[in-house]
């Protein structure tokens, strides 16, 4: 690949990655880091428990995910998807547009550790990606319906307007739909083959050339993604509910981190509040973990409950030590199993 290409490819992820520096530098030149380290320090050794829902997610991520191979791809060791799960979600929420880079090492990983076709783990990522989407969905009514409340009291100070409580199950609604739609139809057994039909069209020789000569790989892939709901789609709940589970230990991580502060909200605040920062860093996806957005959210909906600028501090700090912590044990399993990043390439190579 063109190095000068792939660096205007990769100029929006460098950009939000400032502009995140940019808001974080602001937000700590205005915080009460001495009253944060001094109820940091207050927690003591519990503070280790701050580490376990984030597991909590990548556990059923992974146990979800396991259940989306086809039948065909054989026996999916769990400890492998782990390692699997965890590099590459390090690698996307890391690196600018990161997840152009992580997403494709899952099904090249997959291969490489567990012998796994490419066709079936492009289709188990394929699915596994838009069940998120539901998931999140779901999620995010949850959040809006447990703390419609609190939204709709927050709204003017957070959003500058009223009603965030229905802008918010609204957006849920919309993400559940709209994902529940993709997932239906790329799991008919013909998407794949229809957008193939529409690509041959471009009118460029040599990419319809490529893309003729792929005709069957495409076929594959619908093969495999049909083969994903071999028990019928009703056999895909149980999978939708790992995933909510997954997205709901988000929530745990806060409330879980307010208690130890001493701050005392109930759950579906926390929920509602939370649901709130996943859709606002979805929004700006192209700035890693959502760095200095997430925390400006977090100030304006703590500062509407009252919530003290030490005891933000602290919330704030956690969170983001809570990141560092398992992003660096992220790459620690990169190195130890020899995985790099330019391994993403090597599946873009065998299919070119």
């Amino acid at each position: 690949m063109n190095p000068g290409k792939k660096a205007n490819r990769n100029w929006p992820g460098y950009a939000g990655l400032a502009v995140g520096f940019i808001l974080i530098g602001y937000l700590l030149s205005n915080m009460d880091l001495a009253g944060a380290f001094r109820r940091i320090n207050s927690i003591g050794f519990a503070s280790i428990l701050i580490l376990l829902p984030y597991l909590g997610l990548h556990l059923l991520e992974t146990v979800a995910w396991r259940r989306l191979f086809p039948r065909s791809a054989g026996h999916i060791d769990l400890l492998k998807l782990f390692k699997i799960q965890l590099v590459s979600e390090t690698v996307s929420m890391t690196l600018p547009a990161g997840v152009a880079v992580g997403e494709p090492l899952r099904p090249w990983l997959c291969r490489r550790f567990m012998g796994v076709p490419l066709p079936d783990g492009f289709a188990s990522v394929a699915v596994r990606k838009l069940m998120l989407g539901v998931a999140q969905g779901i999620y995010t009514i949850a959040g809006a319906t447990a703390g419609f409340s609190i939204l709709q009291a927050a709204s003017s100070r957070v959003a500058g307007f009223g009603g965030l409580g229905f802008v918010m199950f609204a957006a849920g609604s919309v993400v559940t739909v709209s994902f529940l739609a993709m997932l239906l139809m790329m799991m008919n057994g013909k998407a794949v083959a229809a957008l193939h039909r529409i690509l041959v069209r471009v009118p460029f020789r040599k990419v319809r050339s490529w893309l003729l000569e792929r005709e069957e790989g495409f076929a594959e892939t619908d093969r495999k993604l049909q083969s994903v709901k071999a028990d019928g789609v009703a056999g895909l709940v149980p999978v939708m509910i790992i995933y909510v589970g997954a997205w709901l230990m988000l929530s745990v991580e806060s409330y879980l981190i307010l208690n130890l502060l001493g701050i005392k909200l109930g759950f579906g605040q926390v929920l509602a509040f939370d649901t709130a920062m996943l859709m606002l860093r979805a929004i700006f996806f192209f700035i890693p973990s959502g760095l200095g957005v997430q925390e400006l959210g977090y100030l304006a909906f703590f500062g509407a409950l009252g919530v003290s600028a030490a005891d933000l501090a602290a919330f704030l700090l956690l969170r983001r030590a809570k990141e560092i912590i398992w992003y660096a044990i992220g790459y620690i399993v990169m190195f130890l199993e020899g995985i790099h990043l330019d391994d993403a390439r090597k599946v873009e190579g065998e299919i070119a």
